[in-house]
């Protein structure tokens, strides 16, 4: 059995669960992982209930050491997408 789990894996879960077709059921997870995107383009937090909430968090300019070299590099501002489980899956989980 495969460690992970792949997008088609979901798309076959989400028809036998729904009793949608494999086309109907990817386009539904790919509008879903698109607004989810969005969302978070736009600066929103998403919060599924039960599930969790992604959210953007921002990384200041700092600076770093090269491993290699030790000399010191700037490392430019970024953002970060967070995930933060909701109860109902940490229980799951646990």
């Amino acid at each position: 059995m495969a460690n992970s789990v792949t997008k088609a894996d979901l798309v076959s879960h989400i028809a036998s669960e729904t009793g949608l077709k494999k086309v109907d059921a990817e386009k539904a997870l790919t509008a879903l992982t698109a607004a989810i995107q969005s969302a978070l383009v736009d600066g929103k937090k998403v919060t599924l209930v039960g599930f969790g909430t992604f959210m953007v968090a921002k990384h200041s300019a700092r600076m770093g050491r090269d491993p290699r070299t030790k000399k010191p590099i700037s490392i430019p501002a970024s953002k970060k997408v967070k995930f933060k489980p909701g109860k109902a899956m940490k229980d799951a989980v646990n």
